[in-house]
């Protein structure tokens, strides 16, 4: 028995698949790799495979992991490229490696935000948005784990947000908590439509680059 994790990147058309079929897709190509998934005990056994922080649907990302356990030993070498043959297009295994860090240790993300205006970018955005963002209560409304809806301060959440101009569009690159709580990026987007409506972007893309640990040292 082995327990690996996969690292991944999800991009293009493939960013509109949901997490259910994300993990169906993966359950399906396994068998490409030589390796049986390990199942559950119980009635109603299920394969033992998890997606660390599940990317939203509509969003990018080159830092996606996966968690699985495997009926045979296995240290991962070729498991990436066996994978790769029946992923669908825009998923693409980088490498699979044996688990060395526990899921708790993951605690930022780092992310581009692109802030589409269909009339170009009003005068003064940058400013107004860095104005805001230097406040120390930002709300918004979000779901609880409950699935309430609840106004949250998202500002604690955010460690840094640097902005820069470009043709019809801004460019954030942000760094944000990722569990407990964690922040999805597109979250600044619903804030400077709330508190700057004159600055609300026509269209915001989100793509992950990297993840870390409380030190900020990559996560893998």
């Amino acid at each position: 028995m082995s327990k690996l994790r996969l690292l991944f990147i999800k991009e293009a058309q493939a960013s509109y698949i949901s997490h259910l079929d994300l993990m169906r897709t993966f359950q399906r190509v396994f068998p490409r790799a030589g390796l049986s998934l390990r199942h559950s005990n119980g009635f109603h056994p299920h394969p033992i495979i998890s997606i660390v922080l599940p990317l939203p649907v509509g969003q990018e990302s080159d830092c996606e992991l996966l968690d699985f356990e495997t009926v045979e030993q296995s240290d991962g070498i070729g498991v990436a490229e066996a994978l790769n043959t029946g992923m669908p297009a825009g998923i693409r295994v980088l490498a699979c490696y044996p688990i060395e860090r526990a899921v708790k240790e993951l605690s930022f993300i780092r992310a581009t935000m692109e802030l589409d205006y269909d009339n170009g970018v009003p005068s003064g955005a940058v400013e107004k948005i860095e104005a805001l963002f230097a406040c120390e209560e930002v709300l918004v409304e979000k779901r609880t784990k409950h699935k309430e809806l609840a106004e949250i301060n998202i500002r604690p959440m955010i460690q840094s947000l640097t902005l820069t101009e470009e043709e019809n569009m801004l460019r954030a690159e942000v760094i944000v908590m990722a569990q407990n709580p964690g922040l999805n990026p597109a979250f600044i987007g619903a804030a400077i439509a709330k508190y700057l409506p004159e600055l609300a972007p026509s269209f915001v893309r989100v793509r992950r680059h990297m993840l870390y640990d409380a030190e900020m040292k990559e996560f893998r």
